[in-house]
């Protein structure tokens, strides 16, 4: 390979890129000091609104896998007109300021709509309420799974399908047996970045439920309250917490490549 000049260009571009990304993120974590990350972990407040995170986070992940699956299956199986609408729709919450996404939530279940009439007079409180996290966290996160889940069930022949349908296996039978397994490490993916993505949600969660607090505005609070000393432990412990789900992500799509790879 010749070392010309666009060679060192690439170079210093990638060095470029990756300190862009790696140094505040190295400076965060190495501000805090042990005992400033003792103190926020024996903090119920802190603990609480992590535990918070990962529970609503993986609520939504489980609403995004059985709400979400047949919806990706469809799009990976049928062709119909409007198929591409539809793709549109599904993509939408990735592109939506996300102080917008609370905004929408909360015009559709407040008590002036008709669909937030009926929530209400069946006892469903969705503004500053652990049901408002999940709905918000469920609107951002399910364009992940489906896209996932989607591209897991593409790459399955259809011709499995048919011969297992051929044998008298009826068509559920042939999806839990045969497309499920095959698609499942894509749908893990999906999942986990489903999670992934509802743990690190703030815009659209701040507006609908300020309280109770998950770790994103909670570490917003501390660092509005109290400057960014305070906040940095907080932070510690989520990207912490989110790397953890990250390298679970990656483990999951390296096994993955891996797999297609040995497909001849």
């Amino acid at each position: 390979m010749s070392r010309g000049p666009f060679f060192w260009l690439s170079i210093v571009s990638a060095v470029a890129v990756m300190s862009f990304l790696v140094l505040p993120m190295a400076s965060m974590m190495t501000a805090p000091g042990l005992n400033d990350i003792k103190q926020a972990l024996s903090d119920k407040l802190v603990t609480d609104s992590v535990l918070l995170s990962l529970y609503t986070a993986t609520v939504t992940a489980l609403i995004c896998l059985v709400s979400g699956t047949p919806l990706a299956y469809l799009l990976a199986r049928k062709e119909f007109p409007g198929k591409r609408i539809v793709l549109s729709i599904v993509d939408i919450p990735i592109v939506i300021p996300h102080p917008v996404v609370g905004i929408a939530i909360l015009g559709v279940t407040g008590r002036n709509h008709w669909f937030g009439r009926i929530l209400l007079e069946a006892g469903i409180r969705v503004m500053g309420s652990k049901t408002g996290i999940i709905a918000v966290m469920v609107f951002v996160a399910m364009p992940f799974f489906v896209n996932a889940a989607r591209e897991g069930f593409a790459s399955v022949s259809p011709r499995l399908e048919n011969v297992s349908m051929s044998l008298g296996a009826s068509r559920f039978s042939t999806f839990r047996r045969i497309t499920l397994p095959l698609a499942g490490r894509s749908i893990l993916a999906g999942l986990i970045m489903s999670a992934a993505r509802a743990l690190s949600e703030f815009g659209a969660v701040v507006v609908v439920a300020y309280h109770p607090m998950i770790a994103p505005v909670l570490m917003y609070e501390r660092y509005e309250a109290y400057g960014l000393k305070y906040s940095q432990p907080v932070a510690f412990i989520l990207v912490v917490v989110s790397l953890l789900v990250f390298i679970a992500l990656r483990f999951v799509t390296a096994g993955k490549t891996a797999k297609t790879e040995e497909r001849p």
